[in-house]
């Protein structure tokens, strides 16, 4: 068997993360935007005797059944109608996107591998949206793309009209941040005691949505984050923060010299750094290798353009 399928599986930002509370199920309440950006992590899969095996260019990668590459290999496997332990299937996974940034890099593998099982073992669009829901919150966003409002745990997802496209500067302490110290340490601040904003249901963006609730608890733990904003707004960006829950640090750029301007001081400081841009939905779903599919859109915020 030679058959082999390549996908990408790139990385997200979160344009802004606010935390509403925490849900009963003990999961935090989220109003968040996701932004699709160019870095991305290449799956190989290729058909073969054998059991499953998965290979990872980054050491530090698990490649045993806690990543979700194999979880997810899992689920389809299943779902195709196969019988016994997963088998005849390598993935081999070559990283970029670092890991606890908060840019997304696991779910968005997930989401991958499931688009390329899913061909290979001809499991339709609906049971993979189902099993992207069970494998996490992030990984439903990854069948999408582009600019995203996501409620709820972050899974329900609403398409926006894409945010303009734009230059980003990433730059990447040289320390990991976990999801579950992040929400921890908001935790910690008192802000599930605090009263829920009046307004979750606006449809329309303003400059107070363009923030990140994780950011202050996460930098009182590692300062760097707010000075990588600070060196980041000062160098020109109409906007910085803190992705997701961190340690990762985007600053979004109108033009392409002022953004590369940012990467090279980041980098004079030790920081590693690189440039990259904002992907449209269209672009995304043509890069990624999904199907084209009407999407409706609910919402038709303002720009969250350049100021």
């Amino acid at each position: 068997m030679s058959c082999a399928v390549r996908v990408s599986a790139y990385a997200k930002i979160n344009l802004s993360l606010r935390v509403l509370g925490v849900r009963p199920d003990g999961y935090h309440e989220l109003r968040t935007i996701f932004q699709s950006i160019a870095l991305h992590d290449t799956l190989t899969v290729r058909a073969r005797r054998g059991p499953f095996v998965l290979e990872c260019t980054e050491p530090e990668c698990p490649a045993d059944e806690t990543n979700l590459v194999w979880r997810a290999a899992g689920h389809v496997w299943a779902a195709s109608g196969r019988r016994g332990t997963l088998r005849d299937v390598e993935v081999r996974l070559t990283k970029r996107i670092p890991l606890k940034s908060g840019l997304g890099g696991g779910s968005s593998d997930a989401a991958a591998a499931l688009r390329a099982l899913g061909s290979l073992w001809r499991v339709k669009d609906a049971p993979l949206r189902e099993i992207a829901a069970r494998l996490g919150a992030d990984v439903p966003y990854f069948l999408e793309g582009g600019t995203v409002l996501g409620l709820d745990r972050g899974d329900l997802l609403f398409p926006l009209v894409d945010h303009p496209v734009a230059w980003v500067t990433l730059v990447v302490p040289p320390f990991g941040v976990s999801t579950a110290d992040a929400y921890r340490w908001w935790d910690e601040t008192g802000g599930s005691k605090r009263p829920r904003p009046t307004d979750v249901g606006r449809t329309l963006l303003g400059p107070a949505d363009l923030q990140n609730d994780l950011q202050g608890p996460v930098a009182a733990h590692h300062p760097e984050i707010e000075r990588i904003v600070d060196a980041l707004n000062k160098a020109g960006a109409f906007h910085a923060a803190m992705s997701g829950s961190g340690s990762a640090v985007f600053g979004l750029f109108s033009r392409r010299p002022a953004a590369e301007r940012a990467v090279r001081a980041a980098q004079k400081t030790g920081a590693r750094a690189l440039l990259t841009r904002t992907v449209n939905r269209a672009a995304y779903q043509r890069l990624a290798g999904i199907p084209a599919h009407r999407i409706n859109l609910p919402f038709v915020p303002r720009s969250l353009g350049h100021s």
